[in-house]
């Protein structure tokens, strides 16, 4: 054979099996870094709507509440896209002849709903519920961003599963109290501005058993109610048990039988990571080997 290969075959081979491999390496990065590009995932592209809705004007400029216009938010999977009548609630008395707004007129005299591009747009093989996360204290702007402050909506953050499993590892990051989930400005709990949180022992859904507080509990006094049924009593003759919330004493107070107020013991928290930690706990949040588990969907 060494009369039909010289010598310097050999180093060419090798390098030639060297180079194949980097070229593999090299692919293999490149897909990598394709598959997590805003050219795939679409972050931070503002896509042209029918209508330029600009957030920032309704949210922070009008002051309007995310449930007004996504009003499934916090009882179903999906979120909803506002239809044509929630538009026209306000613009069939407002800019009523703005050309900005044609589509939207066109749409309620038509009956034809406006065809929106959804900005968040996940596969078909995803299932994400938006009512357990915002019930669970996930705010809006953990995974859209500060909307409040879009003039045009875009993507922040790319939404795919590695995204959603690095919140999973440690969701305490990303937790805060119910009562501040459509609050765009929330920036957790710090020395100047401490939150101070405490079980009500409310029956019901897991995040409903906690209530936070950005005021110092002890300077209202705070009590929890609950009602002391004589032995034998049934439910039906003691009357409804009394669950008010612990800073603002709200909740059914329809009874005959004795109640004994008892206080409630607040917990205060100083750093983000105490109060996730906590919440992680009390919403029974599950970690990412729990979700990643086949378990989750084949049960």
């Amino acid at each position: 054979m060494a009369q039909v290969f010289d010598r310097s075959s050999n180093a060419l081979a090798r390098a030639s099996l060297a180079l194949t491999g980097l070229i593999v390496i090299a692919l293999g990065v490149a897909l990598n870094s394709l598959q997590r590009s805003p050219w795939v995932t679409r972050q931070g592209q503002r896509p042209d709507q029918p209508v330029p809705f600009s957030h920032k004007h309704h949210v922070e400029g009008l002051g309007l509440q995310c449930q007004y216009c996504h009003t499934s938010v916090e009882r179903s999977s999906y979120a909803g896209i506002p239809p044509t009548k929630t538009c026209m609630n306000c613009h069939s008395q407002i800019w009523t002849d703005a050309q900005l707004l044609e589509p939207v007129r066109h749409s309620w005299a038509t009956g034809q709903s406006i065809r929106w591009i959804k900005v968040h747009d996940l596969p078909d093989y995803v299932y994400f519920n938006h009512a357990i996360h915002v019930n669970k204290g996930i705010g809006c702007a953990s995974c859209h961003g500060r909307v409040d402050e879009m003039p045009l909506m875009y993507a922040q953050n790319t939404l795919q599963m590695e995204w959603c499993l690095n919140c999973h590892r440690d969701a305490g990051v990303n937790l805060r109290p119910t009562s501040e989930v459509y609050n765009m400005a929330w920036a957790g709990p710090s020395t100047d501005k401490p939150v101070w949180c405490a079980t009500t022992g409310k029956a019901g859904p897991t995040a409903q058993q906690v209530s936070c507080v950005t005021t110092d509990p002890a300077n209202g006094n705070p009590e929890l109610a609950q009602l002391d049924k004589p032995a034998g009593m049934s439910k039906e003759q003691s009357g409804t048990d009394l669950q008010p919330h612990p800073g603002a004493g709200e909740g059914q107070t329809v009874s005959d039988a004795p109640m004994i107020a008892m206080p409630a013991s607040y917990v205060k928290f100083t750093g983000q990571m105490e109060l996730g930690h906590y919440l992680t706990q009390q919403y029974h949040i599950r970690t990412a080997n729990e979700l990643s588990s086949c378990e989750v969907c084949h049960r």
